[in-house]
């Protein structure tokens, strides 16, 4: 198991992080599921960024408001006063990032960058509310992870992108590709499958922790496959029941978030 070179990795592993603050059991990404996953214990929380038109940060996954809220529109094209009207599951309000990262000094955040256009003001919150070291950034786009990552200095801690996810894939084929992995980040943080192919796999796992990668996996509903996974030797599990992942842990004895 590879030793953290970020302090947001220095958690007892594996680590236990509430995807959307556990979206199966509560109204994903709002104040109160995130307080129920602390409730539970959890000191890793996901969540996503995204940006009003007058560049107020929230946590919230989609592009618009329809789907989850009482409202339609795209975040990205309604101002902070608009936006901060809309419930999610019809009682929650859209919530603040700020509010979120100053909510629980102890609790760390996974953060899905969704648009090149929160980097800058998202790089101002995380300096201003001092959380650097309790932030990890994700993003589906490279050209975002690179962008933090100059933003934000190499104390950021990051996972891989696609590109950096697939070079791991490749290295842990041959060898000889090892050199295409370039280690700047903390983690790869994946799913179990990548095209309807097996991704997490012993290889997979073995080649991040030689390169002092941890390897999180998402997002994990079934405690089966918590158990196969945690078998793998993975340092994280992301996932929307975080009352069943918690009970694995306890059961096969490793719940302790410091």
């Amino acid at each position: 198991m590879p030793v953290p070179r970020f302090p947001f990795l220095d958690g007892p592993t594996p680590l236990a992080m509430a995807h959307r603050g556990g979206a199966i059991e509560h109204v994903e990404n709002t104040r109160p599921a995130f307080q129920a996953c602390v409730d539970l214990g959890y000191r890793y929380l996901e969540t996503d960024v995204r940006a009003t038109a007058d560049g107020v940060l929230v946590a919230f996954h989609d592009a618009v408001l329809d789907r989850v809220t009482d409202r339609v529109g795209r975040v990205d094209a309604l101002p902070w006063s608009e936006v901060q009207g809309a419930l999610i599951g019809g009682r929650d309000p859209v919530l603040p990032l700020e509010e979120l990262l100053t909510a629980w000094p102890d609790v760390r955040f996974n953060i899905d960058v969704k648009t090149a256009g929160v980097l800058a003001p998202l790089a101002a919150l995380i300096r201003r509310t001092g959380t650097l070291h309790r932030i990890c950034l994700a993003s589906f786009s490279d050209a975002r992870v690179a962008a933090a990552r100059r933003l934000l200095g190499p104390e950021l801690c990051t996972s891989l992108g696609p590109k950096g996810v697939a070079a791991l894939r490749l290295s842990s084929w041959s060898p000889r590709a090892a050199g295409l992995v370039r280690i700047q980040a903390g983690c790869a943080q994946v799913p179990v499958q990548l095209g309807g192919r097996p991704l997490v796999d012993e290889r997979f796992v073995a080649a991040a922790h030689e390169r002092g990668l941890q390897v999180h996996v998402w997002t994990v509903d079934d405690p089966v496959e918590v158990d196969r996974l945690l078998d793998l030797g993975v340092d994280g599990i992301l996932t929307d029941r975080p009352t069943m992942l918690r009970e694995v842990f306890t059961r096969r004895g490793v719940w302790g978030p410091a």
